[in-house]
């Protein structure tokens, strides 16, 4: 058995400086650049002065993004036009060579369909002394514009709520409303209406978003960590002979529904069939995103939608801070329906190393904090497979640290977790060699002030 955890230290190798001599705001602006990709390699100290000149000149481009305004850089035409590549940043080739260093179109895309994610917090109502508690605070008509996303091009089309299965006792309804509310808000459905937001795009794009945990039963599903087996799964057992398994409680709050609320999964079943019928003979693409559990569910979300619908089109994830959802059957039925997900994993966050964990038989333990095990006898494995904890990530991963950014000045479980660390974090990052923009800046301070004692 070999058991192997990267070092958490990711120092930027091309020059030592020094740190104390930054002081960062504590005020932080989230900016988005929207500057076409340049390839950035890491610098060295190696060579002579002119080709050490031009290198660092080649970052400067990195040190002009313009401040954040979704409406001004995300959601208009002066955002860069995606056309025919559309399906490339959707990951068709599963976003190689788009992740390290970071392609700023990408970029813009993950920031965009993040601040989706972030109108869904926004629009819920977390009061537990309210009497709407649970709910959406605004209609449909007027969501993003006062959710803080006006301008986008996309129309709300349907407010999704999830239920727990989770059977309560009759006093309980007696107890506080965060731990007596079974079915709440959780996301929307939203469509691209605009016709200069569709050119751009190159398609027109449905986006499913949902938010995180926070009534007291998806707390209490979260914690149901073991694995149980896909109702009704369309999909023959793996090579392994295991069935396509996820988490016990995201499926519950997936599939479960009352006398008040049908299933999440009915709604979106729903909603996407009437959407299908509408514009499936145009260029379309299914964007599900989500944060925490969110993420666990958009990823249960696209695995229903390719199996319910034979002639879906192009189904993509944007996972930020999800943890795991299933085992290896189910990774392997989500490749093979062509769901491309992409994970934006914070190396500190707690959350995207639970349930569970993982096994595999080649894992490149080098690139990954996670605990992996290796080389288990077979017998052993089947064993360990049996106790149903067994895990497995899933898509491709865009790895990010707090620890590389000068403006987290605390690091600790909730500030790790939090969407909007992922949105700085994903703002901010440029390759794995130089992990974050002000790096780059420190860079080019230090090449200045050689120059002026040369």
């Amino acid at each position: 058995m070999n058991i192997s955890i990267k070092p958490a230290s990711r120092p930027c190798t091309f020059l030592a400086t020094n740190t104390k001599s930054l002081k960062p705001s504590k005020q932080v602006s989230i900016r988005c650049c929207t500057l076409t990709q340049t390839v950035v390699r890491p610098l060295k100290k190696s060579g002579s002065a002119g080709d050490h000149h031009r290198g660092v000149k080649s970052w400067e481009h990195l040190l002009d993004p313009i401040d954040y305004d979704p409406t001004a850089s995300l959601f208009t035409s002066k955002a860069v036009k995606l056309g025919n590549r559309w399906e490339e940043y959707q990951g068709i080739r599963n976003w190689e060579g788009l992740l390290d260093p970071l392609d700023e179109n990408l970029r813009g895309e993950i920031l965009r369909y993040g601040y989706f994610v972030e109108a869904a917090y926004r629009s819920f109502d977390f009061d537990t002394s309210s009497p709407t508690y649970g709910t959406c605070r605004y209609p449909k008509s007027t969501l993003l514009d006062r959710a803080g996303l006006p301008e986008t091009g996309y129309r709300l089309t349907r407010n999704l709520r999830a239920t727990s299965g989770i059977q309560l006792p009759r006093w309980v309804e007696k107890a506080p409303s965060w731990v007596a509310t079974q079915s709440s808000w959780i996301g929307y459905v939203a469509v691209c209406q605009d016709k200069e937001e569709i050119a751009r795009l190159g398609r027109r794009d449905v986006v499913i978003a949902l938010r995180g945990t926070a009534t007291g039963l998806e707390w209490l599903e979260n914690f149901r960590a073991t694995l149980a087996p896909l109702p009704n799964a369309d999909s023959k057992p793996g090579l392994d002979g295991s069935e396509p398994m996820v988490e016990s409680g995201f499926l519950s709050l997936y599939t479960s529904g009352n006398a008040e609320s049908p299933s999440l999964q009915e709604m979106v079943r729903e909603e996407v069939s009437r959407l299908l019928q509408i514009y499936g003979d145009e260029p379309l693409s299914l964007t599900i995103t989500g944060h925490s559990l969110g993420a666990a569910l958009a990823t249960l979300t696209a695995y229903d939608i390719k199996t319910t619908f034979k002639r879906a089109p192009m189904v993509s994830v944007m996972s930020f801070g999800g943890p795991r959802v299933g085992n290896r059957s189910f990774r392997c039925q989500l490749e093979k329906q062509g769901v491309k997900v992409l994970r934006i994993v914070n190396s500190d966050d707690l959350i995207t190393k639970v349930p569970g964990f993982v096994i595999e038989e080649d894992a490149d333990v080098s690139e990954n904090k996670n605990v992996y095990v290796a080389g288990l006898p077979s017998w052993i494995q089947k064993r360990v497979e049996d106790t149903q904890w067994v895990y497995a990530e899933v898509g491709r991963e865009l790895r990010l640290h707090s620890k590389d950014s000068p403006y987290l000045n605390s690091i600790n479980v909730a500030t790790c977790h939090d969407l909007k660390t992922y949105l700085h974090l994903v703002n901010g990052f440029v390759s794995s060699t130089c992990p974050f923009r002000a790096t780059v800046r420190r860079v080019l301070n230090n090449h200045k002030r050689e120059k002026v004692a040369v």
